[in-house]
């Protein structure tokens, strides 16, 4: 992998609105996916690396909010990292009340995505899905950021990304569709914090593009999604029951058994919506007596073990509720 360059070596962050790097760019406020204006803007991307700490070659694309706390450590860990605008306000007013079959919803993400027409609820051109978006802000950031060697996730011809040195993540909805994308694109590495739920769907069974090894998933054991089946649910359907058991991280030290689950019973008060956030660095996340937070090392596991390190399959859980909607 290409070392960096830089007479100044430093941790840059940098932003770009989306409508400014590429005129196709559009606005969809029938699913709040705008830009904004000049005093609210509403479609800022982010990106950050450190040149002074050894690159590992692989970009981070985060789909979710702007999260600095997470995009330091991954800086840390030799990471580049992104986050790209991208339609993801659309939950609360597509498929609803409830999907129409058991792969809607993740039609919709799909969508949301690639930009492409998967989805009769959704008609989002190719320069508004996360990946076109991801591909014209590092086009920008190679132009804008030399030091950072933002053009090795480039194909020769800059017409498309490397996928194969990228990982997506995301928490909660944002892991979901993380999940529901790399089914679709083989990527290097899926990290799902809090997620995926789509627990009315069956996507998650579907062929893969990316291997399921690739696949890593972490939740505290009183978040919504995990009391209600939909973590557990999601991830034997995706198939990570096959390299290793859920493991609590509160109780072993890495590489926790090579597993692909993880889990968490850290005092977050005994506050669920605590709990759902306390696995993403940031204010609900447990800290220790110091202060430190407790996760770091599950976050350094989750973006940096090496994927062909694997657990033994484990069978799957019949206490896990497999079936949560009939269509």
């Amino acid at each position: 992998m290409p070392a960096f360059q830089d007479p100044q070596p430093q941790r840059y962050t940098l932003s770009a609105r989306a409508s400014r790097l590429d005129s196709q760019a559009k606005e969809y406020p029938n699913i709040k996916f705008v830009f904004g204006n000049d005093e609210q803007p509403q479609d800022v991307e982010r990106a950050s690396v450190d040149t002074r700490v050894p690159p590992r070659g692989k970009l981070v694309i985060w789909l979710m909010g702007y999260n600095d706390e997470l995009f330091k450590r991954l800086n840390g860990y030799g990471l580049h990292a992104i986050q790209v605008s991208y339609a993801n306000k659309w939950f609360g007013t597509l498929c609803q009340p409830r999907p129409s079959d058991a792969y809607a919803r993740g039609k919709v993400r799909l969508e949301a995505a690639t930009g492409q027409d998967f989805s009769d609820e959704l008609d989002l051109q190719p320069a508004d899905g996360a990946a076109e978006r991801a591909l014209q802000l590092v086009r920008w950031l190679a132009k804008e950021n030399p030091q950072g060697r933002w053009d090795q996730f480039l194909a020769a011809d800059g017409k498309r990304l490397r996928w194969d040195r990228i990982v997506v993540s995301g928490s909660s909805h944002g892991s979901t569709t993380a999940a529901r994308f790399a089914k679709y694109q083989r990527v290097d590495r899926v990290v799902m914090l809090c997620g995926p739920r789509d627990q009315d769907q069956d996507w998650q069974s579907l062929p893969s593009a990316t291997p399921a090894n690739r696949i890593f998933g972490f939740s505290h054991v009183l978040d919504g999604g995990w009391t209600g089946d939909h973590y557990c649910r999601s991830w034997e359907m995706l198939g990570l029951n096959q390299f290793g058991p859920i493991v609590n991280v509160d109780t072993a030290q890495p590489p926790y058994q090579n597993t692909r689950r993880l889990i968490s019973d850290a005092d977050v008060g005994g506050d669920a919506r605590r709990a759902h956030s306390a696995v993403t660095p940031g204010r609900s996340s447990p800290k220790d007596d110091q202060g430190n937070f407790l996760y770091e090392p599950v976050w350094r596991y989750l973006y940096s073990h090496p994927v062909d390190q694997t657990g033994d399959p484990t069978p799957a859980d019949p206490e896990c509720l497999r079936e949560h909607v009939q269509y």
